[in-house]
């Protein structure tokens, strides 16, 4: 009875936003995923169990800023970076260490996943070089949390090569922002033009594909591009027979 009641708050009391602009967090996300956010179509319900992960998450993020507040590191938490024309975003810190300023992004993750990690997630990486490249911060670090254990691992990321410890460094590249970038004004020319962008080269293999809320719009259509208004008749048809 309690569980029902407590799965059914987190559902009801979860926040869907419509989406005007890119985030950061969708560099590196699968383009078509990010378009049917964007056109609001149908997708799974997000889970109890996952709502809670998030709030968990949150959780461990509140904890490090009051941590970093308590060691007069200078910090700002939660910083927006610059107004721009399609992208928005927030770093969880830029705090200061050293009389350097930091990027500092923070990940909570499964003590599974935590053990193996020799490196940051890709995904991270293309996160935390926008936000160098947006803030024009010199430095990052990338904060892992493992949520079972408390476990932590950082990386940095950094302008130059003269680290010790060079496995657990990234340098900063202005050539893959600006990819990134590029790869974001595509997407808004087929989010405004109608175009359903093409499938992951490696789908369903993608990690993406399998957690995907859009899973079952994304098998309706085919591989290829496609013309939103044409697919979207074909879901409203779909879900008129089921």
């Amino acid at each position: 009875m309690l569980k029902e009641l407590i799965d059914q708050f987190y559902i009801d009391n979860q926040k869907n936003r419509d989406q005007t602009k890119f985030y950061i967090t969708d560099a590196g996300k699968c383009p078509r995923a990010v378009f049917f956010k964007f056109k609001n179509a149908p997708k799974e319900p997000m889970d109890a169990r996952i709502l809670r992960i998030f709030e968990h998450g949150e959780n461990i993020h509140r904890n490090i800023y009051n941590i970093l507040y308590r060691l007069r590191m200078g910090v700002v938490t939660e910083v927006s970076i610059p107004s721009q024309e399609i992208i928005s975003g927030r770093a969880d810190a830029i705090l200061c260490v050293g009389n350097e300023n930091y990027v500092l992004d923070i990940k909570s993750i499964n003590s599974m996943i935590f053990r193996k990690m020799q490196g940051p997630k890709e995904e991270n990486i293309l996160q935390i070089q926008l936000y160098l490249h947006f803030f024009n911060i010199k430095k990052g670090i990338l904060l892992y949390i493992d949520k079972d254990q408390q476990e932590m691992k950082e990386f940095f990321v950094d302008y130059d090569e003269k680290q010790e410890m060079k496995e657990f460094f990234v340098d900063y590249d202005e050539t893959l922002c600006k990819s990134l970038l590029d790869k974001f004004y595509v997407l808004k020319d087929q989010v405004e033009k109608n175009i359903v962008p093409a499938r992951l080269a490696d789908y369903p293999k993608n990690w993406q594909c399998n957690y995907c809320q859009f899973k079952d719009v994304c098998k309706l259509a085919n591989g290829e591009t496609i013309n939103w208004e044409d697919f979207k008749k074909k879901i409203e048809a779909q879900s008129q027979t089921a």
